[in-house]
């Protein structure tokens, strides 16, 4: 091949190149619009469901739907354990040494024996 033909070959390859590295950056923007769009979709479905769910738990809304009143029960369950969980987090916190979590050091279990 001469000097000519490899130049306009490399430039060829470059143009293919820089072709393709502008539709990926061009469907890389296009996918973190989507994202950004999925996420404010996301937080708008869960802020209208905490809506509806105050609206049913203050009467304003009695919706007898079985498959609402079982999400119902699902959030006030896991509103429970949460409340449980925080309870722990706080006594683990503020617990002095190793009784943290009902753990004791390996000298405490040996003056049980």
């Amino acid at each position: 091949m001469e000097r000519g033909e490899w130049k306009t070959r490399v430039q060829e390859l470059l143009n293919i190149c820089h072709e393709e590295i502008r539709k990926t950056t061009a469907i890389g923007k296009k996918m973190l619009t989507a994202s950004k769009t999925n996420t404010c979709l996301h937080e708008a479905y869960e802020e209208l469901g905490k809506l509806f769910y105050k609206a049913i738990e203050s009467g304003e809304i009695d919706w007898q739907n079985s498959k609402s009143q079982d999400l119902i029960k699902t959030i006030r369950s896991c509103q429970e354990d949460l409340d449980s969980i925080e309870q722990e987090v706080q006594r683990i916190k503020f617990a002095a040494g190793p009784e943290v979590a009902g753990m004791r050091t390996p000298s405490e279990k040996n003056k049980g024996q």
